[in-house]
């Protein structure tokens, strides 16, 4: 099982959802970079459950505890290593999941490649996992302390926001339950996680991610291009199942003459169609993508699924979750994204002499 991402700026966690902790180590972090602990529980703050009405009420403080690697609030270039203990588990909503598979979940097949799984909460497969990321990606965040790297909802559901939308900044995103900078749009999209638990449903959502100030030159021409390094990192986030980056599908609908981004004698690009990327390689304007989610799979509705007899069996909703991942998944996306472009620029420094 690979546990670990990144090349240089490497993370790997462990634990599971109903475990006693979840944690990681941080390699190759550079020395001598101090770090601001509580811009790091800001982050888990934004991606931690309980934080509003509209999403799971598993309560958990998400506190960080660093082991190693952190100095007098500098970094030493060891490995960084942190738990988080989990605190607020409820395993016994999952008995019923002992000898039943969950329809769109990583149970079936996690059981038939391992031959065991752990039936609370998903163990291992569980979004839960995902807090060790935002922990490593705010330790990222700040040493990137010039670039600014941007996520935001665009839709969820069926409602969306206008593609030309301007005003987008940390503050009007936060003031939003979903993290949509659009106030009207946002009570929409509110109103209609409310509708879907109500009725014991789920919803997904798009997540579009803008990361500004990047210099030219990160990522290769063939096999490790920075957007399909970007796309592994976002598809690796549980629930989502689709990445498009610059112009996307939307592209194939342009000819070459309007979808080329012509360029200007500093270097820029009259338009960013590429999204920033050109030949695997960032190009110094802003690289932006969007990342979808599906609906939660967990449903408040009775489900036919096969038990592990091999029989149809009746499956009934219980326990804690989110009718819509969405609005706690943007800090997940800018800690991977932060991860992707901190690994690569080190990687740069090690090709220059």
């Amino acid at each position: 099982m690979n546990n670990s991402f990144g090349n240089i700026f490497r993370l790997t966690t462990f634990g599971e959802s109903h475990g006693e902790a979840i944690g990681g180590i941080i390699d190759g972090c550079p020395a001598g970079h101090e770090i601001d602990f509580e811009k790091i529980s800001l982050e888990m703050g934004r991606r931690k459950p309980g934080q509003s009405k509209i999403v799971t009420q598993r309560k958990e403080a998400d506190a960080v505890e660093f082991l190693s690697g952190i100095f007098e609030g500098k970094t030493t270039g060891t490995p960084i290593g942190f738990i988080i203990k989990n605190n607020n588990q409820k395993s016994k909503d999952y008995n019923h999941l002992k000898k039943s598979f969950r329809p769109s979940h990583a149970d079936l097949v996690y059981n038939e490649k391992y031959g065991v799984r752990d039936y609370r909460g998903g163990g291992r497969s569980s979004a839960r996992e995902t807090a060790c990321r935002v922990v490593a990606g705010a330790i990222a965040k700040q040493i990137l302390s010039d670039i600014e790297i941007i996520a935001y909802t665009t839709s969820i559901g069926e409602i969306s926001i206008s593609e030309n939308i301007t005003i987008i900044n940390k503050s009007n995103i936060e003031d939003s339950l979903v993290r949509c900078p659009d106030k009207k749009v946002s009570e929409k999209m509110i109103a209609s996680i409310k509708n879907a638990r109500k009725n014991g449903d789920t919803l997904g959502g798009v997540i579009k991610c803008v990361i500004k100030n990047t210099p030219i030159g990160l990522g290769e021409p063939v096999f490790n291009k920075l957007h399909s390094e970007l796309g592994r990192a976002m598809l690796s986030i549980n629930a989502v199942k689709g990445f498009e980056y610059g112009s996307g599908f939307k592209g194939t609908k342009m000819k070459g003459s309007q979808h080329n981004d012509l360029i200007n004698l500093d270097k820029t690009t009259t338009t960013n169609n590429s999204g920033g990327i050109q030949g695997g390689i960032s190009n110094g304007m802003d690289i932006y993508f969007n990342v979808a989610f599906k609906p939660v799979a967990t449903i408040m509705k009775d489900q036919n699924t096969l038990d592990s007899n091999g029989n149809i069996a009746i499956l009934k909703g219980k326990g804690r979750h989110d009718a819509c991942v969405v609005p706690r998944a943007i800090p997940i996306v800018e800690a991977m994204a932060a991860m992707v472009i901190l690994d690569y620029y080190l990687i740069n420094k090690t090709k220059k002499i």
